[in-house]
């Protein structure tokens, strides 16, 4: 369950998108909700000119990832607004001024707010974790392989929430893909209880609000010791 004076601070954001006209939060929001959620969630920071970049990444340290950052995009990688790995300065003015080309070019009424500068997580076991407000069962929850995978395979597993730890414990188990976060070709097996967390606390998100219809976290990044979301995406109703 989400403390009440937290779900109280989700709604103050919520309140923010709605009062500018927006059906959803921007990433920075989406971070905040979860971090008040308990959802573990990549550092990142906003940028809004190009001066601050370079010093912002130092501060969080390359390698980094830069994405943009507009109201009126919601799926960044559309607009070819992300860059990932990028590993010094000079890298990183060019990742800049081709994410400001592509969002001109290709979604030209777009107002950008700069871009988020975040910390490149390495490769890890990446999965998905959703949720919706089903217009016939209400609130469910969804979990599989992330990433690509997801409209690659489509190996993912449905719950109508509430749940039990058992129930987390059977969706992992029941993707085709669960022989891949045990361990594979010699791989440590993933977190599992750091994972069945982040399901936990997003079936309580969507549960205890009012105002989120749908939910998406992916890629979460899962290693041995740790899960980490790097991309979220929270549409109101």
């Amino acid at each position: 369950m989400i403390l009440k004076e937290k779900t109280k601070a989700i709604l103050k954001i919520i309140d923010v998108a709605r009062g500018e006209g927006r059906k959803f939060l921007l990433e920075p929001e989406c971070n905040e909700v979860l971090k008040l959620a308990g959802i573990p969630v990549a550092e990142t920071k906003v940028a809004k000119r190009r001066t601050e970049v370079a010093e912002i990444a130092k501060e969080i340290g390359y390698p980094i990832v830069l994405k943009v950052l507009s109201p009126q995009i919601l799926h960044k990688s559309d607009v070819k607004g992300v860059k990932l790995d990028i590993r010094d300065d000079k890298e990183l003015f060019k990742a800049y001024d081709e994410i400001m080309a592509n969002v001109k070019k290709l979604c030209p009424g777009a107002r950008v707010s700069g871009v988020l500068v975040q910390r490149y997580y390495p490769r890890g076991r990446e999965v998905i974790v959703g949720a919706t407000v089903d217009p016939q069962f209400g609130p469910t929850i969804m979990f599989g392989l992330g990433g690509v995978f997801v409209e690659v395979y489509n190996d993912v597993a449905f719950r109508v929430l509430p749940i039990t730890d058992l129930d987390i414990d059977e969706m992992i188990k029941e993707i085709k893909g669960y022989k891949v976060l045990k361990g594979f070709r010699g791989e440590k097996p993933v977190n599992f209880e750091s994972l069945k967390k982040i399901i936990s606390r997003a079936s309580s998100l969507i549960l205890e609000s009012n105002d989120i219809k749908e939910m998406d976290l992916n890629p979460i990044k899962l290693y041995s010791n740790d899960a980490i979301v790097v991309d979220a995406r929270i549409i109101l109703k």
